[in-house]
């Protein structure tokens, strides 16, 4: 079993069974949605899916405090090596590497990623999301920031991810249409629902994209409450 935490917007938390702990997109400060009073005590590997603020906005302050390994894309792990952050896998689609247990491979995603730096916006490579294998058959997807695609249903034939963390809020990423039909080619079993709330133009709720998957019992919407830990 795993425990994941959703940190509010698109950050997560997840602590492997190893102990190891995975910060996935990490935004803290400024985070209308990221827990009160929560504490990240440990990371052992931060994962990045691209360079928009809202998702790599403390990556830079994480790494001098915890020294974790960072996995991004290249062009990002190019950007963090310049802000003096060590241990940076730069890597591209369909590539693999190894973070403690799992095996992260980098997918394909549908948005942008800019990098602001010093007031002016520089290129973040391509937006990313990754899958995680486990050697016991597990896996995990969590999609990052897009639209939906076709190729989704390559994910769902490669890989065969039981739970799948999307985006749902709308206007910078997929909305609950969208998400359904990501939903209809991925067949997961669960699906985290995330980067909705966080500011009033983020409009899907959980509840938008379940009631368009009523034909589709096997796949249950699983609201999490931010700071408030789960088990997978």
């Amino acid at each position: 079993m795993i425990d994941i935490t959703w940190l509010g917007h698109g950050t997560f938390q997840l602590r492997l069974e190893s102990g190891a702990v995975l910060l996935i997109d990490p935004w803290i400060n400024g985070n209308p949605k990221y827990p009160a009073g929560f504490e990240i005590e440990r990371v052992d590997t931060m994962l990045l899916t691209h360079g928009h603020f809202d998702h790599v906005a403390d990556a830079v302050a994480i790494a001098r405090r915890f020294n974790p390994a960072v996995i991004s894309n290249y062009e990002v792990a190019h950007w963090l090596e310049s802000k003096g952050v060590g241990q940076t896998t730069g890597m591209n689609k369909g590539g693999s590497t190894q973070a403690h247990e799992v095996k992260v491979t980098m997918t394909h995603a549908i948005h942008s990623s800019g990098i602001v730096d010093d007031g002016r916006m520089i290129y973040g490579g391509e937006p990313a999301g990754f899958v995680l294998r486990w050697e016991d058959g597990r896996s995990l997807y969590f999609a990052g920031d897009t639209n939906v695609f076709s190729d989704m249903a390559l994910i769902r034939e490669l890989y065969k991810p039981r739970l799948a963390f999307l985006p749902i809020g709308d206007l910078f990423t997929m909305g609950p249409d969208e998400a359904a039909m990501a939903c209809r080619l991925l067949k997961p079993s669960q699906v985290i629902p995330m980067h909705f709330g966080t500011f009033p133009p983020l409009t899907g709720r959980p509840a938008d994209v379940a009631e368009r998957l009523k034909d589709q019992p096997e796949t249950t919407i699983w609201e999490l409450e931010p700071g408030q830990p789960v088990q997978w």
